[in-house]
């Protein structure tokens, strides 16, 4: 039998595109109403900085709101070692990591070169020992 895993990223790449930020609660409400659709793997936060995407500044209190269902891992995007660490704190039960490929793209949306993100990947994978969140990479 073959399975499909939907994995919603709804909550932390449609909100990011808004111009204006998105009430906290509103976004809380949009997660909890997924989990009891059935997703159970829901991307409920970004931790980017706030000084370049400040609809995302608020996951911790996202992460803190919502209602954490049984079976539904509730994930949040990280570019770096400072996202990371936020993430951990307001603990998401998975974490999404990405490097680029581009020098470019890299130096413009993670503010690192490719070299340093790979060096980031290598300090996540020692992380990934921990019990209490799961990686996933991008």
């Amino acid at each position: 039998m073959t399975e499909v895993e939907l994995f919603e990223v709804g909550p932390r790449d449609g909100f990011r595109t808004r111009r204006a930020p998105f009430p906290t609660a509103e976004k809380i409400a949009l997660v909890d109403a997924l989990s009891d659709a059935g997703f159970r793997r829901i991307e409920a936060a970004s931790f980017v900085s706030p000084k370049w995407v400040p609809q995302m500044a608020d996951g911790a209190e996202v992460l803190a709101g919502i209602t954490r269902a049984d079976g539904v891992r509730y994930a949040a995007l990280t570019p770096n070692m400072r996202g990371l660490e936020r993430a951990m704190s307001a603990h998401a039960g998975e974490v999404a990591i990405f490097v680029s490929a581009s020098e470019g793209f890299s130096r413009a949306n993670l503010n690192a070169s490719v070299d340093e993100s790979l060096c980031a990947m290598r300090l996540w994978q020692r992380l990934q020992r921990r019990p209490t969140c799961r990686f996933a990479g991008m």
